[in-house]
């Protein structure tokens, strides 16, 4: 009841937030259906006309069906960016199965005898078409535009893992955030808007089955698929060619990036009167964003000198502070990005074991899990597996061989070893529920763990644009320590605060607002 009571609440207070969303839903699955209906219809028609080509074309098409829409995004990025872009592209592709099998089982299943008749009638193979075929194949072309359409609004939930926007936005910030009623909240309005236009499509359906309604039914059907085409034209043009002379910030899908990229659209639009819009939580973290910035997606972002070393540079060597200056010099000439405002807190890495499996082989240091890992679950974000110091390196410098790995996404880490479902986890020193967990942190023994002083990654295009963004920068330096990056965490995670309204406050107290 109390969860319920919170669902609600969100609503009412973030109404305007969730409006947004929902527009954003509709544009990027509406460009999707849009599209599918056009090229899949024709497809369609095509695979029908020309048997031959039905087997391959649905054997495709089917492939592409099959591959998971997490690996179909991460394959797109490289080639279309973050964004909008690839989310469409993706969901078109997915829509494409369910489009191109209806209209090609619609236009089978008419009777021959009724085509031949229009054809002695003297009528051309494209008149035939369009006023025999189609209107007699539509009840069964609007079934599937119908199960394709709610099937795309669904899916289109994930997109937000690589920076598009839409209703996912508000699933994957509650994730993020530990707050349960977002999630509800975003999955609620995602499963109402596939039922509204199931129920719309539905209806449409049923006319269509009416004789006696066949000409204004395709009428209506083409000016539906122009309207759809219209709405994927504007839409993808957007995507391509509509960015404005605006900042573009981006956030990895942790607590504090969520309050740092408040921060700076706090900062920027309060001291220079530029615009600033923010991309939360982009999935994949800097892996994803990175080559955003690369192509112009993104403008600015929080970035860990750790990581930029490591993960960006491609460095094999363990960073410390003092190789910042080859840092930044690296990232100028390669990339043409600056490091610029750099908060004062390091967010590195620590390990963490659940308290009574610590207590029960008395467990202090790294050096300890040595003897013990291989009866142990380890836990941790998608990327720590796979960055060069992350659980490979870990798992070297101290010889462990644990019995188990899990895939966490950050959101849900805490829940987990509170569960009993991992053992061992890595965490961050700033964590705000790192307080209140049952847990030991671990001593790193052997310093294994690099630096990871947290700045701004910033294009040196847009600097060069606009030269005032520098000294508005520059006052977020030494601004924020570990302790007040971990107590703001904390009152996003564990109290339930917005991370606007977090920032805004952290920044008056402060005094960086004007």
């Amino acid at each position: 009841m109390e969860l319920v009571q919170a669902v609600i609440a969100i609503f009412s207070e973030r109404s305007a937030f969730f409006v947004q969303l929902l527009v954003e839903h509709l544009w990027i699955s509406g460009a999707a259906i849009g599209i599918a209906v056009v090229l899949g219809g024709v497809a369609g028609v095509l695979i029908y006309r020309y048997e031959r080509a039905a087997a391959p074309t649905l054997g495709t098409v089917n492939f592409l069906y099959t591959i998971p829409s997490i690996s179909m995004l991460g394959f797109l990025i490289p080639f279309f960016g973050i964004g909008n872009r690839s989310a469409i592209i993706a969901l078109t592709i997915y829509a494409l199965l369910p489009m191109v099998r209806a209209t090609h089982t619609g236009l089978a299943q008419i009777q021959p005898s009724l085509v031949e008749a229009a054809v002695g009638m003297g009528s051309s193979a494209l008149h035939v078409l369009v006023r025999v075929q189609i209107p007699l194949a539509m009840p069964v072309i609007m079934s599937g535009i119908r199960n394709m359409a709610t099937m795309t609004i669904a899916l289109a939930g994930i997109a937000s893992f690589i920076g598009a926007g839409g209703l996912g936005v508000a699933i994957y910030r509650g994730i993020t955030t530990n707050n349960p009623a977002l999630t509800i909240a975003g999955s609620l309005l995602i499963a109402v808007l596939a039922l509204v236009v199931d129920g719309v499509l539905g209806f449409a359906e049923r006319r269509m089955a009416e004789p006696a309604l066949e000409r204004e039914i395709s009428c209506a059907a083409y000016a539906s698929a122009a309207a759809a085409v219209l709405i994927a034209v504007s839409t993808v043009t957007y995507g391509f060619f509509g960015k404005t002379d605006v900042i573009h910030i981006a956030t990895k899908p942790m607590t504090e990036q969520l309050i740092m990229g408040e921060m700076l659209k706090f900062v920027i639009e309060r001291n220079t009167g530029l615009e600033a819009r923010i991309t939360a939580g982009v999935g994949g973290g800097t892996s994803n964003i990175h080559p955003g910035m690369e192509s112009g997606a993104f403008d600015i972002y929080p970035e860990y000198t750790g990581t930029g070393w490591n993960m960006v540079l491609k460095e094999e060597s363990k960073y410390s502070e003092e190789l910042f200056p080859q840092l930044t010099e690296a990232y100028e000439r390669r990339f043409a990005m600056r490091w610029v405002g750099m908060y004062g807190f390091n967010d590195t890495f620590g390990i963490v074991v659940r308290r009574d499996i610590a207590e029960q082989y008395d467990l202090h240091t790294y050096s300890d899990l040595q003897h013990v890992a291989h009866h142990l679950t380890f836990g941790a974000e998608y990327d720590f597996f796979e960055r060069a110091d992350g659980f490979p390196a870990l798992c070297k410098a101290y010889g462990l061989d644990f019995a188990r790995t899990v895939d966490l996404d950050i959101g849900l880490k805490y829940q987990a070893l509170a569960n009993k479902q991992i053992d061992v986890m890595v965490v961050f020193t700033t964590d705000g529920q790192l307080a209140a967990a049952d847990a030991r942190v671990l001593t790193d023994d052997r310093n294994f763990f690099p630096s990871y002083r947290c700045g701004n990654v910033v294009r040196a295009e847009v600097l060069e644009r606009h030269p005032e963004l520098v000294p508005v920068l520059e006052k977020l330096t030494d601004s924020i320590t570990d302790e007040e990056m971990a107590a703001m965490n904390h009152a996003v995670e564990s109290e339930g605060k917005e991370p606007h309204a977090v920032a805004e406050e952290f920044l008056r107290a402060k005094g960086l607002l004007i």
